[in-house]
């Protein structure tokens, strides 16, 4: 019944319960005996969060920044050191163009590959609505390539760095039409636009530069019937509206975002995956304030047909078990609609 469930919910037709999605359970081995598969299915997970960027990878097909990787995982398995960046100045940046330096497959075969990739998915997690997606979309694409620093500095020149951007869209569209023709129900598309702090752009360089993009992107996958669902992390409530009007049929953020302003205006009629609950509380702060957090989500999400309960900012891995299991106890007893 959970596939269901994530499937009626981001058609925006009635459920039973609240649908549910999580993030990193999968550093949680402590919580299960034998796979992920196993603790998606305890916890009642209705939709798995899915993008593939395809076969390709960056850092072996040309220049690609390796930023480095901050300890997540338990024990810090996952750290790793920030090498140097490829490129000299900006002036390299504005020459750039990431079909030049990395290639794309065919269409067929792009088709093929994520015909099977999603194959494999479903059928390894059938109680869950999987979906496709790409990460590296325009901003992510851009941070991938050349890192923060570079990048900063060649934004300064907008209309040169808005063409490096175009760049990166027609790269993604190679991806996107590929989507478009599988048999996904639901498309992911992530960009990582902003800080936790809000844009590191002008408002204005989004809405005449990237939000456009966007709009070109999503325009197959929409023709095809796919929902799309636009992703971002970092504190984007601004260009909430735009992102709606660019075609979205649902937002994927963090609790940095103002879930009161985004349920009222958009709880009837686009998907909503994200709650109130923020992963810190659940790791420093007490079980009195995670609850809170937790009422407040679910004050706001019984009357959307369309929303997705998530710690929209991940369950790391330092996120006490005993909380972990708190947590979802508290859900399942009160997300019935």
């Amino acid at each position: 019944m959970s596939r269901q469930i994530g499937l009626d919910t981001v058609f925006l037709r009635p459920t039973p319960r609240i649908a549910h999605t999580e993030y990193s359970l999968e550093y949680h081995t402590s919580l299960f005996k034998e796979s992920c598969r196993e603790l998606y299915d305890a916890w009642d997970l209705d939709l798995l969060w899915v993008t593939d960027d395809g076969p390709i990878a960056w850092n072996e097909a040309g220049r690609c920044t390796d930023m480095g990787h901050g300890e997540y995982a338990a024990g810090g398995s996952d750290l790793q050191r920030a090498s140097a960046c490829p490129f000299a100045s900006p002036e390299e940046v504005y020459d750039f163009d990431p079909l030049r330096e990395y290639g794309v497959p065919s269409k067929r075969e792009l088709v093929r590959y994520y015909e099977e990739a999603h194959r494999q998915r479903s059928e390894a997690n059938p109680r869950q609505l999987v979906t496709g997606g790409y990460y590296k979309t325009i901003m992510s694409g851009a941070i991938q390539a050349f890192g923060w620093d570079l990048l900063l500095q060649a934004a300064a020149e907008e209309a040169r760095f808005g063409q490096v951007l175009d760049r990166f869209a027609d790269y993604t569209m190679h991806y996107n039409l590929a989507w478009a023709e599988t048999p996904i129900e639901v498309f992911i598309q992530h960009d990582d636009m902003v800080w936790a702090q809000g844009p590191f752009l002008r408002p204005d360089f989004y809405r005449r530069v990237i939000f456009p993009l966007y709009r070109r992107l999503w325009e197959p996958l929409r023709r095809a019937g796919k929902r799309v669902l636009y992703c971002a992390d970092g504190t984007w409530e601004m260009f909430f509206d735009d992102i709606a009007a660019c075609g979205a049929d649902g937002f994927i953020f963090e609790p940095s975002n103002n879930l009161d302003a985004v349920v009222s205006k958009y709880g009837r009629t686009h998907v909503i995956i994200g709650s109130k609950v923020d992963c810190r509380t659940l790791t420093l702060g007490s079980w009195e304030q995670v609850q809170a957090e937790m009422d407040a989500t679910l004050a706001l999400a019984k009357s959307c047909p369309g929303f997705v309960w998530a710690v929209g900012n991940h369950i790391p891995a330092n996120v006490p078990d005993a909380m972990c299991l708190r947590y979802m106890d508290y859900l399942r007893a009160h997300w019935e609609r």
